[in-house]
């Protein structure tokens, strides 16, 4: 299958899953295949593709206590499997782990025709992504499985779930780091920005000396950053001042606006500098120059 092809199903997918998150009414509609039940809670089972590993129980038994007082307000979305004869959760874990706590013995489901495995993990990722409700790790799981099974580019997926590519490629960096920082990143110990400070010490020594220093202080993200470029700078050599925050701010929101690394480098008169956007392929950068031109006109 191209690629072309595949880009066009995901771009499907996304449109779709927007629909079960913000109007699940409209996947239920008459015409399209889909059905309206109550479902018993033991016949459901978990998305095989949930790229969220973490659930909150304290998030989880208020939402219970909510659907106790007021009822499920959002039916979930299944598939059914034959073989298994059981419905696997396609959108709404949440909410069926909260029904569960509540005692439900049964629950509202809007029933999807059809969806294949590709189809599963796609829409069990985007529909997190979209919710904001994956920590660092289950993040870049998730682009690394979705890229794997679509054969997508970084570009294509930071496309399709509207993120920048430096954004997603700095996500997938952050499995290179080792399990135990993985880890920290899972429980909330440190955030996604003190992950990337950790990458930016390339000698695994200084590494772990300095994530043990950030589990035993209250350490910022930008004091972080100091400290991994002090780590790799040899003795004597004076540490390069980091950049201003105003233009740290700039890099980002260019980066989100272009979909691509932008770099400002600051010379020595703080006045004059150079502006550095980066593109892989001519695809890419005519992508970037289209999107110049719908700024600029």
């Amino acid at each position: 299958m191209s690629r072309q092809a595949l880009g066009k199903g995901l771009d499907a997918l996304l449109k779709q899953t927007r629909e079960m998150v913000e109007n699940p009414a409209a996947v239920a509609a008459p015409g399209n295949g889909n059905q309206v039940a109550k479902i018993a809670v033991s016949k459901i089972v978990p998305n095989r593709f949930q790229p969220r590993r973490i659930f909150n129980d304290e998030k989880l038994a208020e939402l219970a206590q909510s659907i106790k007082e007021h009822g499920l307000t959002q039916p979930i979305v299944v598939v059914y499997d034959a073989g298994l004869d059981k419905y696997e959760i396609v959108v709404g874990e949440r909410r069926f782990r909260a029904s569960q706590l509540a005692g439900l013995t049964e629950i509202d489901a809007i029933i999807h025709k059809h969806l294949d495995d590709k189809q599963m993990c796609a829409l069990a990722l985007i529909e997190n992504i979209q919710r904001e409700d994956l920590n660092p790790i289950e993040t870049a799981l998730g682009y690394k499985s979705l890229m794997s099974k679509f054969y997508v580019t970084q570009t294509e997926l930071a496309a399709y779930c509207g993120k920048s590519k430096a954004a997603v490629s700095n996500a997938l960096r952050l499995l290179e780091l080792p399990e135990n920082i993985q880890q920290a990143l899972q429980d909330g110990t440190i955030t996604e920005g003190h992950g990337k400070a950790l990458l930016m010490v390339t000698d695994a020594a200084k590494q772990a000396a300095l994530f043990a220093k950030l589990q035993k202080s209250k350490m910022s993200v930008r004091q972080a950053e100091d400290a991994a470029r002090a780590l790799m700078v040899p003795a004597g050599k004076p540490v390069k001042a980091a950049k201003p925050v105003e233009i740290t701010a700039f890099e980002s929101d260019l980066q989100t606006a272009l979909g691509t690394k932008v770099e400002v480098k600051c010379g020595k008169n703080p006045k004059k500098g150079t502006l550095v956007i980066h593109y892989h392929s001519l695809d890419e950068l005519d992508n970037i120059a289209g999107r110049l031109k719908t700024k600029l006109l």
